[in-house]
């Protein structure tokens, strides 16, 4: 009797836990150094005070950005659209002259992966005793471990929960806040969402983030090309491999895999360009400590391109080749968007003003035969400092402001004012006349903007 046995396809297949070993070298050491600077201002800022409020705050309740003395308000919202699109057009120039060396060295799943898996090394050892530790059973010892591991990584989660938070409610106020068990619902439900966001991406799922959570991963070879600098293994000058270094005419490669032992994503890059390859550069500096141990030349597995490899091209050659035409268009746009960006802040008006007329009140006759309109003036002052403002109207030769002419409006503040203007019998005509509102500064600062608007004349 023949048993026949049924194949089992997955659809997912198993994930093998990655243990990275450490290393060092040039470009751990740069990584490092993003580390600190990107989380230097993450941490930073929010602490950080101006005129009298925190320097860097994004004030959803009231509908106000603060960035180190500018105030944007929703009227703004044209910059933020011009900020997205500026580092749109700086990831694809990155990534044009030296692919995913964003993600590998600045992307906040890297920095907190990095983070996370120095901590590991602290409580559970090197890469072997990680691994041995794995696959022992439990005992106090390793209970001991993995909860001090995540008892440090939820304290660090915790903090980048509150201070994610603290861009957008103040943080001073936010701490005393949790200090007292006075925390809102809403800062409650935001600080808790990102620590377990940033505990489960850099703790637990580390390089599933960026090979299938990322889109990154599958749109960047259409921003690739033959002369973009990527991690590259030199094939011609590693092959065939020689273990034991004693085959003659055999290439450098001793098979030693310490190039897989430290790829945070668990990739050889051996096997040529993989979409999971983040750019890190880490089997770069492990194989080069190799070679300076095996007294070969480094460069190995180095940062190259396809035309380099193919074409044994120099290293000037490489950098000259850097200027071509993609490149070249993506950094004139983007400095165009730069520099237009930044004119257009410079040159921004810091009073703003709306005009909206009475409906309730259409324009009447007053005492002298005179014709009132009433109106209300939305009047806004996005410096940092308060404002005396002078109103004046323009366009009927007799049009005057009735009361109120000069009015006071606090830092970053709106005001609504009401105002009514006179015009004497017989200065307009029956029906809609245009005239204009202008708010100007009364202490001589230069300051000045003017509305128009409708007068009506009863027929």
């Amino acid at each position: 009797m023949t048993v026949q046995q049924e194949a089992v396809i997955r659809m997912y297949a198993a994930r093998e836990e990655i243990h990275p070993r450490e290393i060092k070298g040039r470009y751990a050491s740069l990584r490092w150094a993003c580390v600190w600077l990107t989380q230097l201002l993450f941490y930073g800022l929010p602490w950080i005070s101006m005129h009298g409020r925190q320097a860097v705050l994004f004030d959803l309740a009231s509908r106000k950005f603060y960035l180190f003395g500018l105030v944007l308000w929703p009227q703004d919202f044209i910059y933020l659209a011009a900020l997205l699109i500026l580092c749109a057009y700086g990831l694809f120039l990155v990534t044009a002259v030296a692919g995913r060396v964003w993600c590998g060295f600045a992307c906040p799943q890297t920095v907190y992966t990095e983070i996370f898996l120095w901590i590991e090394r602290r409580f559970e050892g090197a890469r072997s005793a990680r691994i041995r530790l794995a696959r022992q059973p439990w005992t106090l010892e390793k209970i001991a471990r993995k909860g001090g591991k995540h008892a440090a990584w939820l304290l660090v989660a915790g903090w980048t929960g509150f201070t994610f938070v603290g861009y957008f409610t103040p943080v001073r106020e936010l701490g005393a806040s949790i200090a007292s068990f006075g925390l809102g619902p809403w800062e409650t439900f935001w600080v808790l969402f990102y620590a377990f966001a940033t505990y489960g991406n850099a703790g637990w799922m580390r390089e599933q983030v960026c090979k299938y959570m990322c889109p990154y991963a599958r749109f960047q070879s259409a921003m690739f090309d033959k002369d973009t600098l990527i991690v590259s293994y030199d094939a011609a000058r590693g092959e065939p491999r020689n273990p034991r270094q004693t085959v003659p005419g055999a290439g450098d490669c001793i098979d030693c895999s310490m190039c897989v032992q430290v790829c945070p994503t668990g990739i050889d890059i051996r096997r040529g360009l993989q979409y999971e390859c983040i750019g890190c550069a880490a089997c770069v500096d492990a194989c080069n400590g190799v070679m300076d141990k095996v007294a070969r030349p480094r460069g190995l597995i180095r940062y190259a391109t396809e035309n380099a490899l193919a074409g044994r091209l120099s290293t000037a050659e490489v950098r000259r080749r850097i200027l071509r035409p993609r490149v070249l268009v993506y950094t004139l746009v983007l400095a165009v968007l730069g520099m237009a960006m930044v004119a257009s802040l410079a040159l921004r008006n810091p009073l703003k003003l709306d005009v909206i007329r009475d409906r309730g009140s259409m324009g009447r006759e007053v005492e002298d035969g005179m014709i009132e309109n009433v109106y209300r003036l939305q009047l806004m002052n996005t410096l940092e400092s308060p404002q005396r403002l002078r109103i004046a109207v323009t366009g009927i030769v007799s049009a005057q402001v009735v009361e109120g002419e000069v009015v006071e409006i606090g830092p970053a503040s709106t005001r609504a004012v009401p105002v009514r203007v006179r015009i004497g019998p017989g200065q307009a005509m029956p029906g809609s006349n245009r005239i204009a509102f202008s708010v100007a500064s009364a202490d001589g600062h230069g300051l000045q903007v003017s509305e128009d608007a409708v007068f009506l004349v009863p027929k």
